[in-house]
Parts: structure tokens; sequence; C-alpha cells
């Protein structure tokens, strides 16, 4: 008898075996990068340290043409990182309360930035919970689906914060690695 269809191919790597994004990835339109996320892992830490999401949802940012962008009045020392080089965290504090966490897009010399609005959890979560739990005021854990939804959750549920501005993506402390198969549809 023949094995079937299924049989002779082999498995899909999990997320953890899948390949760590290259910094040319970044160095791309910034719409194009925010759009090829969709579905990557961001995953920090490793062992017990390991937390790790599937991105669900971003946000483009460009220079001077987007006044909603750090970069559009220049390179000034808070957006100077957004003109490069690409692949790299941008971690900024909004309203002196959540963290951000941005990948540095474009080439070096062009400014764009993509947000990392919101993550699926894969790995971690425990310790996500704990981080989102720690300075609550609110005694209820959140829910699966609520513990990376929003840019400070993500960045809280991760432990990153401005120390991490500037990290490559590439590892060992902050990764991002490809997604497996064909880029989701988009909603929006």
């Amino acid at each position: 008898s023949r094995p079937s269809e299924s049989a002779r191919r082999p498995a899909a790597p999990t997320w953890r075996e899948r390949a760590v994004l290259p910094i040319d990835f970044y160095a791309r339109d910034t719409l194009t990068v925010a759009r090829d996320l969709i579905g990557c892992v961001v995953a920090t830490g490793g062992g017990a340290a390991l937390a790790a999401g599937r991105i669900v949802e971003t946000e483009a940012y460009g220079g001077s043409e987007d006044p909603a962008s750090h970069a559009a009045r220049g390179p000034t020392r808070r957006a100077a990182i957004m003109f490069g080089p690409p692949g790299v965290a941008y971690v900024y504090l909004i309203y002196g309360l959540n963290h951000c966490l941005n990948f540095v897009t474009e080439k070096d010399g062009v400014a764009g930035a993509v947000l990392i609005r919101s993550l699926e959890p894969l790995a971690g979560a425990a310790l996500m919970t704990r981080r989102r739990a720690s300075g609550r005021s609110s005694s209820g854990a959140p829910s699966a689906r609520e513990l990376c939804r929003g840019p400070g959750n993500l960045c809280r549920a991760l432990g990153i914060d401005r120390r991490w501005n500037g990290l490559s993506l590439q590892g060992p402390r902050l990764r991002v690695q490809a997604r497996q198969g064909p880029r989701p549809k988009l909603v929006a």
C-alpha cells in the first residue's frame, strides 16, 4: 500500500522553528511591511521567561507626509530612530502610561515604523497574565483575548518598556519570526 499524501509531506514547522525575519524584510515600504507582519510571531525571552504571540493588528506610520507620525517634523530626538536603520524596535511611552512597540521600516534615512497593536498569545500566557496583573487595581485577570489586545497591554504582557528602544528584531531578547503560509485575509 502507498502512504497517503499527508504522510509523505513533512510536517509544517511550528512557530518556534520558523526563521527570524531578515533585516531586508523591514527595509521596504511601511504599508507593505505592516500588511506582511500579520500572522508573524513576536517572541521575547526564552525558557521559563518565553512570551510570544501572533501579530493580528498593525498600524503604519510614515514620515513628513504622515501628520500622525512622530517623524512628521523630521528627525527630532524622539523620532530619529524612525529614520533607520530598519529592523529595530522603536518603543515610547504614550500619555505617561503605556509603552508602544513599533518596528522601524524603510531604507536607512527614510522615516517609517509599524505599530504592533495586538497579538494572539501563543506561549507564556501565565507569565503575561502576571505581568499584566502587576500594578493593576482590578483583581480580575485579563481573558486570553484581552491579554495582548492594545499596544499598552501588549507591551506590559511581553515585559517591554523604553529600555527596549533600539533593540534588534532578530534576537535574542526580542525576535520576529516568519508566519506560516500566505498572508491572512485582511479585514480593514
